[in-house]
């Protein structure tokens, strides 16, 4: 292949992913829309039933020949799924679409500064903390305190999701294990979504605005990653993926009429730098396999 049509994929492969986590944010702008009506536990419920009815779809899992063992780490991705998502929505309800996304992805980041092996990450880890004290920067009192827990919450639990997607990629081929983990994520979810959500759940128009939600968050950006990630290296992938805190801004911004102040955007921009200093320091992990799911958020 020449350079040309290599740097030509190589354009259209970051375009897939800026175009990924710019349907990630609408979706999760749509979603704080519809708090209101259905509560942002009513609207992780439609999120994950929705997503697992897709992912069921196309993957079809087969149910059978698979150990305790890989059983185990299914059900441990779907309480992780659960709680990272609520946990993601309950902070949304509190906190501008930016921050929480910026703090949230403090969960991966730390996750790769405890793998890197190289002196350096000292130096992204400091950053990191920069941007998170600029983020108070803009007025403390402005950052509801139970949303920054939630959204500290949801850091972790993408931790988890990272390690536990990467156990099932493992012990399930293709998209078998993500989909087993999300439909009973959906199921762990139904309790709450339905308590949280109620009659709204009988509104057609408000199940159709959560299955788009479903979809521009998930299935979507799902599918134009994989694609991307056959063109661009991982470690390319990886550090575009660290700009998903400067689109979630732009999108509470746009759609949302969220306004930051500009130590609260210098702390956006610090974090995005850390992230992607982290990612360039970070070695793989051994055993890594390239069909193990996507370490990505679900916000």
């Amino acid at each position: 292949m020449s350079a040309a049509p290599a740097r030509s994929g190589a354009s259209a492969a970051v375009l897939l992913v800026l175009g990924g986590l710019a349907c990630q944010e609408v979706g999760a702008s749509l979603a704080v829309m519809l708090f209101p009506e259905t509560g942002p536990l009513g609207m992780v419920m439609m999120r994950l039933v929705f997503s697992a009815v897709i992912l069921l779809l196309i993957a079809r899992p087969r149910l059978r020949g698979h150990s305790r063992a890989a059983w185990t780490s299914v059900g441990l991705f779907g309480l992780v799924l659960a709680l990272m998502n609520g946990l993601f929505y309950l902070a949304l309800e509190r906190l501008p679409l930016g921050v929480t996304v910026t703090i949230e992805v403090l969960g991966p980041l730390t996750l790769s500064i405890v793998a890197s092996r190289r002196a350096s990450a000292l130096v992204w880890a400091g950053l990191a903390l920069a941007g998170v004290a600029a983020l108070g920067g803009g007025g403390w009192e402005r950052l509801d305190l139970v949303g920054v827990l939630f959204a500290l919450g949801a850091a972790v639990a993408w931790a988890g999701y990272i390690l536990a997607s990467s156990r099932v990629g493992r012990e399930f081929p293709r998209l078998d294990g993500l989909a087993l983990a999300m439909a009973l994520g959906a199921v762990l979810s139904l309790p709450f979504g339905i308590a949280d959500a109620g009659a709204a759940l009988l509104r057609a128009d408000l199940l159709a605005i959560g299955a788009a939600v479903a979809i521009l968050s998930s299935t979507v950006p799902y599918a134009l990653e994989l694609i991307a990630l056959r063109r661009l290296p991982a470690a390319a992938f990886a550090i575009l993926m660290s700009l998903g805190p400067a689109t979630a801004s732009l999108a509470g911004f746009l759609l949302l009429g969220q306004h930051l102040a500009w130590l609260e955007i210098l702390g956006i921009a610090l974090v995005i730098l850390a992230s992607i200093g982290a990612v360039r320091a970070a070695r793989p992990p051994r055993g890594a396999s390239p069909d193990e799911p996507l370490a990505e958020p679900l916000g």
